[in-house]
């Protein structure tokens, strides 16, 4: 039996516990470069340096899964905490849960263009999910030694599909 995800309006409230959701509305706010920018400050906790790792600023670019999105592999990331920011306005999905083999642990939120999310170490998250093809990112992760990606294999334990 499938079960289905209900997703979510992504808010800092609803994220909690999985990480930090990375957006102006909230962040540390002051001018720079003589008035002409304004700085958004803290807006995540990057965590990358268990085991001698670094911070690795890279980027994707993306396309969608076929629809209904089936969830059949869960990650995370045991040495260091992994940032998406999108780089275009387009919206976009994230999944997270607590236990990838009990379905009631399981939640999904739809983000703007303009929200990016920093899962904490250790927490379960499904691969990029997004809505349109040539979607790109940045990403801020750890890089350097040791095992730092586990991965759950839901095919045949765990059926979830999300509505979107």
């Amino acid at each position: 039996m499938t079960s289905l995800l209900q997703v979510d309006p992504l808010t800092r409230q609803g994220f909690a516990g999985f990480g930090d959701v990375v957006e102006e509305g909230g962040a540390e706010r002051f001018p720079i470069n003589q008035g002409f920018a304004e700085r958004f400050n803290n807006l995540a906790n990057v965590d990358v340096n268990d085991g001698g790792g670094q911070t690795n600023v890279s980027f994707i670019v993306a396309r969608p899964r076929p629809q209904p999105v089936q969830l059949t592999l869960m990650e995370r990331h045991p040495l260091g905490s992994q940032i998406f920011y999108p780089l275009q306005d387009r919206p976009w999905l994230v999944v997270v849960c607590r236990d990838p083999l009990n379905v009631g642990s399981y939640r999904a939120f739809r983000a703007t263009g303009r929200q990016g999310v920093n899962y904490a170490k250790n927490v379960w998250h499904h691969p990029l999910l997004v809505l349109d093809d040539a979607s790109r990112f940045l990403v801020v992760d750890r890089k350097g030694p040791g095992t730092n990606l586990e991965e759950a294999d839901l095919a045949g334990r765990v059926a979830i599909r999300l509505t979107i």
